[in-house]
Order: structure tokens, then sequence, then C-alpha cells
């Protein structure tokens, strides 16, 4: 079996949303978690995966389907939280894999509806921000954005902006480029730091 010292999960969710506040007793729910197997020591994206995951508390509206492209029929089909969830951990291993996502959004929707749930949170503690790392490696004042990070980056954008498993990958490319640049080691090494705090 290969040594998995390399491996990394790199996870970007779309939740349900609206143009403006939720409706009453509706609340954000992660419908669709991207993810995204990039080998840091091969230097490359060796796997994508896609769950789609259906709401419990609200319905996908239509400005949400102009944004990501996912429909309320579509939504339906997936698994509930906790299965998603389940599918993390068994077939993904994100409790023993370390994670990246673009910004901490990801990480604390998971941590809201974990909480809200009652489901066991996924993922171990080995989170990186990747655009923190990306904003630190650039020498740029403001975080920018996915999309914006890979046009400074030179990388194209693949797939759909905002599908989760089409940005996961894209954010993975983004991850590799930080790791030729030497600046993932780093920010790996400062969120540990963090960490031990």
């Amino acid at each position: 079996m290969k040594d998995d010292g390399g491996l990394l999960n790199v996870v970007d969710v779309e939740a349900t949303c609206w143009d403006g506040e939720p409706p009453h007793g509706a609340v954000g729910e992660i419908i669709e978690i991207g993810l995204t197997v990039v080998d840091l020591d091969a230097g490359e994206r060796v796997d994508r995966h896609r769950i789609l995951v259906r709401p419990a508390r609200s319905t996908v509206s239509a400005f949400c389907t102009e944004l990501t492209g996912l429909t309320r029929s579509e939504v339906e089909t997936g698994v509930d939280f906790g299965e998603a969830c389940r599918l993390l951990a068994a077939e993904h291993r994100a409790g023993v894999l370390p994670w990246a996502s673009w910004g901490d959004y990801d990480r604390h929707q998971f941590t809201r509806q974990c909480r809200a749930t009652g489901t066991p949170y996924p993922f171990g503690s080995r989170h990186i921000n990747a655009k923190a790392a990306f904003t630190s490696a650039h020498g740029l004042r403001k975080r920018p954005g996915m999309a914006q990070a890979l046009r400074i980056a030179g990388l194209p954008l693949e797939g759909r902006h905002h599908s989760g498993a089409d940005d996961a990958w894209n954010i993975g490319a983004l991850v590799l480029d930080l790791a030729a640049r030497g600046a993932w080691t780093e920010a790996a090494a400062r969120e540990a730091a963090t960490r031990a705090r």
C-alpha cells in the first residue's frame, strides 16, 4: 500500500443560499461536497469526488441554482448530511489525512452543521487555509477569491465556478502551485504552530 504521507484532501462545499435573507426557519445547509485528492509528493491531483447532500431545513432557491448549477430535484437525490460525513470518514479518510479549503468557510460550515445535527465532525485537526497561504506566498494585502487567485497564478479555471467538485479541483491546482514554490510546507508549519499555542 502506498504511503499516504503526501496525500491531502482539498474540500469545497456549496450550501443553500438566497438573494438576501433566508426564508423564515431556513438555514444554510451543505448541498454539495467537492473533494480532490492531491498527492503533494508526486505533484498532481490524483482523484476527484462529489457528494450531493439532501438539505433537511431548507430548499434550493432559484438564486442558488443560478449560482451553483444545482437544482432542487438534483440535491433531493443526495444522501443526508450524517451519511455524507460518514462517507468522508470511511471512503476518503477525512479524519486521517490533512485537508485544505479556500478560506475557513467550509471548516466553519461543517462545524456549525455537525453541532446543529449532532453529527460527528468528519475531519481531523490538520486543516490548512489555502487562501491565507496563497495571500502570504504572493505578498498580497487582500485575500483573493479562488477565480482571482487562478488568474494571479496564471492557471486556468477548469469547469464551473461555484461547483463544489470543480472548485475543489481548481483549489487543488493552486495548492500544487504553492507547493512548487515551496510555500505549502511553510503554510502547513504556520498552521501547526497556531494550533499548538
